[in-house]
């Protein structure tokens, strides 16, 4: 098989946005299509919000909190993005 025409998988992941993040993305939850292999990182780049990772955004893959970026998603992952809290 030519490497040049490699076919890969598509996954659909679940995506979860809180607070701000909802109003920004324009709806709480939505269900995406991927290439299999697609990292945390490369989903967060794709809606624009790779710069909030530095600035107190956490990320939870199926319920648990994760710092690693460069991990591959599955199929029928959910994924939340929560906003830093603020309070006063």
């Amino acid at each position: 098989m030519d490497d040049n025409h490699v076919q890969r998988r598509a996954v659909k992941v679940r995506m979860l946005f809180f607070g701000p993040l909802a109003e920004k993305i324009g709806s709480r939850e939505i269900e995406v299509p991927l290439d299999e292999g697609t990292t945390l990182m490369e989903l967060a780049e794709k809606f624009h919000l790779s710069k909030l990772i530095g600035s107190g955004l956490r990320i939870a893959i199926d319920g648990e909190i994760t710092e690693k970026m460069d991990q591959p998603l599955s199929d029928s992952t959910e994924v939340a993005f929560l906003p830093p809290v603020s309070g006063g």
